[in-house]
Order: C-alpha cells, then sequence, then structure tokens
C-alpha cells in the first residue's frame, strides 16, 4: 500500500515538473505564477493574473493547451461584450426539407481552457456569466441546463494600472478563483531571455505531456494527502484572522480589514497545501505548505476598510501580519 501511494506521489510530481519545465522554455521567470497556475489546474480551481501588459499571462495559458493538449478559447472581454457570447445561444435552424427547428450553438465558454482576457473591462451583467460556469461547472442556457467537458479551468486576467471604463469584479466572482497571482515586472537578465527569445525567427517549441484524463486523475491523488486536526486548525485560524469581528483577530485586521475571507479561503489553502506537500515529498500537509499558499489564497478575499485604502494598506500586508501572530 506505501509503495502504491509512494508511486502515485512520484508520478505527480514527474508530470507537474514536466508541464512547468515545458512552459518554462517559452515563459522567461514568473516561477511562483507558472506554479500557482499550475496549482489550480490540479486542484480543480481557477486563477486570476493581474500584471501590466506584455508580462506574458495570455502566453501561459497558450502553451499550457499545447503541454496538455486541451481544447483552448480566448474570449475578449470588452464593454459590449453580452453573456450569450460566452455561453453561446439558441438559434432557428432550417433542415434539408425546410423544416424549421431550435439548434443550440455553444459559445466559447465550451472548452477546457478558457482566457477570460481582460475580464474587468465588461459589464457585471456579462461577468456574471462565468459565475455558474466555473462554480458548477455547467451553463444554463434557455432553461436547459449543460455540462461542461472537464477538466474546465478559467484563467482571467487583469490591469491593475487602466482603471478607466472598467468594472471591478464584485466580490462573489472574486471569491471563484482559487488563487489570485501578481505577476511581476522582469529584471533585466530575465528581460534580457525574453528579448532572445521573441525577437528570433521561431518560438521554442513545447512537448505534449499529457491529457485531461490524466489531469483527473492527479487531482484525484491530491486529494488523498492526509492534513492533521492542528495543522487544519492553524490553516483556520489564519483564515479567521481576515475576519476584524472575532475576539483573537490582530489589530491591524480590526483597524484596517472590512470583510474576511470566506470558507473558500480555507479550502483553497488547504488543498493548495496538499500539491506543495507532495511537490516537497511529504505524505501529510505541513505548516510549511500552508504558509506558502496563504497570499494567493487569501490576497482577493479581503475587502478593506476606509482607513486601510486611505493609509495604502494592501491585503498582502494584512495578511504577512496574520502570519506573524498566529501560531
Amino acid at each position: 500500500m506505501h509503495e502504491q501511494i509512494e508511486q502515485k506521489h512520484e508520478e505527480f510530481r514527474e508530470t507537474f515538473l514536466k508541464i512547468y519545465n515545458e512552459i518554462s522554455k517559452r515563459i522567461v521567470g514568473q516561477k511562483e505564477v507558472i506554479e500557482g497556475v499550475l496549482i489550480c489546474l490540479m486542484t480543480g480551481g481557477h486563477a486570476l493574473l493581474e500584471g501590466v501588459p506584455g508580462l506574458g499571462k495570455t502566453l501561459i495559458i497558450r502553451t499550457l493547451k499545447e503541454v496538455l493538449n486541451l481544447e483552448y478559447q480566448r474570449i475578449q472581454f470588452t464593454p459590449d461584450l453580452m453573456p450569450s457570447d460566452i455561453t453561446g445561444t439558441t438559434i432557428v435552424a432550417e433542415d434539408d426539407s425546410g423544416n424549421k427547428f431550435f439548434e443550440f450553438q455553444p459559445g466559447p465558454i465550451f472548452a477546457n481552457l478558457v482566457l477570460a482576457d481582460e475580464i474587468n473591462r465588461s459589464t457585471p451583467k456579462t461577468q456574471s456569466a462565468l459565475l455558474e460556469a466555473m462554480q458548477e461547472k455547467s451553463v444554463t442556457v434557455s432553461g436547459q441546463h449543460r455540462p461542461l467537458d472537464l477538466p474546465f479551468f478559467v484563467m482571467a486576467t487583469q490591469n491593475p494600472l487602466e482603471m478607466e471604463g472598467t468594472y471591478p469584479l464584485p466580490e462573489a466572482q472574486l471569491d471563484r478563483f482559487f488563487f489570485k497571482l501578481k505577476v511581476e515586472y522582469p529584471t533585466l537578465d530575465e528581460l534580457d531571455l525574453v528579448m532572445e527569445r521573441t525577437t528570433q525567427k521561431e518560438m521554442p517549441s513545447v512537448d505534449t505531456v499529457c491529457d485531461g484524463t490524466q489531469i483527473y486523475e492527479l487531482e484525484q491523488i491530491v486529494r488523498e494527502i492526509l492534513i492533521s486536526e492542528d495543522v487544519r486548525r492553524y490553516a483556520l485560524r489564519i483564515v479567521m484572522g481576515t475576519h476584524p469581528e472575532t475576539d483573537d483577530a490582530p489589530e491591524e485586521t480590526k483597524k484596517y480589514v472590512r470583510y474576511g475571507s470566506s470558507p473558500r479561503g480555507a479550502q483553497a489553502i488547504i488543498l493548495a497545501s496538499k500539491v506543495r506537500a507532495i511537490l516537497n515529498g511529504r505524505y501529510n500537509v505541513a505548516q510549511e505548505d500552508i504558509q506558502s499558499v496563504v497570499l494567493p489564497s487569501l490576497r482577493h478575499r479581503i475587502i478593506l476598510s476606509f482607513e486601510g485604502e486611505a493609509e495604502g494598506i494592501n491585503a498582502d500586508e494584512i495578511i504577512q501580519n496574520i502570519l506573524e501572530v498566529v501560531d
């Protein structure tokens, strides 16, 4: 039994590393972002990437499509995009005999990998078209429930600088994202390597590593990882530390936070830490696994108070403070 578990974990680590290495052939640096995207994929979650244009956000998921040999669709969010442009619509069609009938034309949401590019550029009505798909892995069109093919992974991007003409994502939608990952500007050496790769005749080619069935199997391996009650409650104390109304919340939380994380934040921390445990060669989750995934799990689930915004406090600072206080 022990050998079987060890073999599963080794298979997980090898596949994860192979996918990471293939993506790294095209993406320079961005180690935490690539790892975060893969953790989301292997836990059945979705990723929100925030960064200025030109840092390779779109290229990550396009490369992932080639590495995994999955169906991919890109949705460019614009102010005039309608919900039916995402989910699809029912049209009146005609057969060879002239008989009319209703036919469903599926939208781009019917894919395994969906890039929601500049998601905050569309109206809330259109943004909400993703809610059911992300949570239920299905959509309802014209009253008919239609399941999506698995695996189903949404990667959304947004630009943190250009806010004119944008519609910030509501809290309920942000909460659907497993991780929020910050795409940082490259260093001088990394930028030099980007220029070397992108200004030559051809982009580096990548190999296909696995398919959707294998991704689903890896997701099941993650859920089998054990977590002790002490470590689980450590994760929960961190989440409770984001709520200003709780007695044990740090002073900074009480002063600068209006609302804390939902239970989905705790689910994200525990599932992501199970992936970290496998990658670190452990059979159960340790506190350091929890600590390594807290920031991307919670930063988009904390709503600052007026004081917090006025003083320029960001969610990452609140979370770091909680990590220092909670033991």
